[in-house]
């Protein structure tokens, strides 16, 4: 635990140095001393204590100080720390002041100056109120805090990339804790600005993007080379298998992920049918499982950055960063996988991070125990989100367009599905209109056969709506198909039986795209089978069409 606080103020000098000195014999090997120079200069300290989550024990004040005095400087620093001890400094002719501040401020004790020798008249005051301090005192979250509103999408945002990225923090809700608030406004201003991130060094972050929240919690943001063998664009389970393979074939590579590794698999409540996991594994784990196998083979990982294009410039491949670096190698791999479709409805968008998600939103999803909550959607991702919320939501309906389940979804999860008491499957179903003014209150849903509509009232409504390749920023450089997925090997238009524009007298290996060098696994490529098994045998087998490409360099 980090060493509590003792704060010592006096206006004079020679003093202060003289109860520096002395605290500093006794106690620096379990408190961590610090001195300010006036009233002023210790509330700004006071702030930064909060900010940073540190804690006093004791405060030590000289009571004639000009401008403001030791009595009421400590009023002041009780409302930021009421649990502290409070001793004041005084002279004889102040005694008077400092016996009425014992009723006016809860004084803990007052002490005469000179206190020497401190072994007599100082030491054995504070020995007694530390000792009750720390028979009190319940030590405070050390980590990362975030304060923010709850149904504010920022806040949401940032909750949604600290959990994915597996860094701990504290929420602190200004609604509801009135301290997190007055930290917050004293910090900003206001509350105009949020989230608020505070960390225990360091200045504060207000609004953070999520290249500048990911710099400051220790994520890699900046490749460390200006050239590598392999460049894998994305890291859903098809990058993070191609990053960790072509490490181990000593390709020097280098993995860019624009949110949190693992990609929409990683939002995954619990995956069951993925091979070696009998129990099942989240998402989550298994995205932290693949980073820390690939990086133990050398692959090197940025977070929180994205890739705006890639430029050809043979025999190098050129790939561009949306802070306007770039980095260079021979080879890339696209693996930006798939985006969520957004479902068009009045209400939804309004109300997205307050009650609507898009997916399972893991980091939310527990706040709505003993509620009821909606899943859109018939594939996979829903039946296990549905499972996922059934172990604490009250009720869970899934709305489903088509007739059923049978339609879109493993077997294995329509018959868990069946077995659950508080799930409810409502075929024919679409969201009409999401309801609510600062939240969610409920939905309006129509039966896509009768037009008939009714409101459902739910907590939550998590969407898992289909999705979209996410390749818009590379269509100028590869081919696509009529829904935008990427084309490789075979698949891959061709004239006088070559592909458009292909220059080389080889034909392109099954993972390439056009663009010699360029290659493509995983969701985003047409023709995948668009499971999480099947994008890490992807991921695994572009390597060998990626080591006969760089023979040929």
């Amino acid at each position: 635990m980090t060493r509590p606080v003792l704060l010592a103020v006096d206006d004079d000098p020679e003093v202060l140095r003289a109860v520096e000195r002395d605290l500093r014999e006794r106690y620096r090997e379990h408190y961590q001393v610090v001195k300010a120079r006036s009233g002023e200069e210790a509330l700004a300290a006071a702030v930064e204590m909060q900010q940073r989550g540190r804690v006093p024990a004791l405060f030590l004040v000289d009571q004639r100080m000009p401008g403001m005095t030791g009595t009421a400087l400590l009023a002041e620093l009780r409302k930021h720390f009421p649990a502290a001890k409070k001793v004041l400094l005084t002279a004889y002719a102040d005694t008077d002041a400092a016996i009425a501040s014992i009723n006016e401020i809860g004084l803990d004790h007052y002490l005469m100056k000179p206190w020497h020798p401190p072994e007599e008249r100082l030491y054995p005051v504070l020995d007694d109120l530390l000792a009750a301090w720390r028979a009190e005192f319940r030590p405070p979250f050390e980590g990362i805090r975030l304060a923010g509103a709850p149904w504010s999408r920022d806040c949401y945002q940032v909750k949604e990339f600290l959990a994915r990225n597996q860094v701990p923090y504290q929420w602190l809700d200004v609604e509801r804790d009135a301290e997190a608030r007055a930290l917050v406004e004293r910090t900003t201003g206001g509350l105009t600005r949020l989230p608020v991130v505070l960390f225990p060094e360091g200045p504060p972050l207000v609004a953070p993007t999520p290249l500048e929240l990911a710099t400051r919690v220790g994520l890699a943001t900046r490749a460390e080379q200006p050239f590598y063998d392999l460049i894998v664009v994305g890291g859903g389970p098809a990058g993070l298998a191609n990053a960790l393979y072509g490490a181990t074939e000593g390709l020097s590579t280098l993995l860019v992920e624009q949110n949190a590794p693992g990609g929409q698999a990683g939002t995954s409540s619990r995956i069951e049918n993925y091979l070696g996991f009998p129990a099942g594994v989240t998402g989550a784990d298994l995205a932290q499982r693949a980073t820390a196998q690939a990086r133990r083979f050398g692959a090197e990982l940025l977070t929180a950055q994205e890739v705006v294009g890639i430029e050809r410039q043979d025999p190098y491949r050129i790939v561009r960063l949306a802070d306007g670096s770039t980095v260079a190698c021979y080879a890339v791999l696209l693996a930006t996988g798939t985006s969520v479709r957004t479902l068009d409805a009045p209400g939804i968008e309004r109300l997205v991070g307050a009650g609507v998600y898009y997916g399972a939103a893991p980091g939310e999803a527990a706040s709505y125990r003993g509620q009821h909550v909606a899943v859109v959607g018939g594939a996979n991702s829903a039946g296990q989100g549905a499972v996922y919320f059934s172990r604490f939501a009250s009720r869970v309906t899934m709305l489903v367009r088509s007739r059923g389940l049978e339609t879109s979804m493993s077997r294995y999860l329509i018959d868990r599905i069946a077995t659950l008491p508080n799930v409810e499957v409502r075929p024919h179903t679409e969201v009409a209109e999401a309801l609510g003014g600062q939240h969610l209150e409920g939905i309006r849903v129509r039966q896509t056969e009768s037009g008939a509509e009714e409101t459902l009232p739910c907590a939550a409504l998590f969407l898992f709506v289909g999705s979209k390749p996410h390749s818009e920023r590379f269509a100028a450089l590869v081919e696509r198909d009529e829904r935008g997925f990427v084309l490789t090997g075979p698949d891959l238009p061709r004239e006088r039986g070559r592909p458009r524009g292909w220059t080389l007298d080889r034909d392109p290996f099954l993972f390439e795209t056009n663009v010699p060098g360029v290659f493509a696994a995983g969701d985003v490529r047409a023709g995948a089978n668009r499971r999480v098994a099947a994008a890490v045998g992807e991921g695994s087998a572009a390597i060998y069409s990626i080591q006969r490409y760089l023979e040929t360099v």
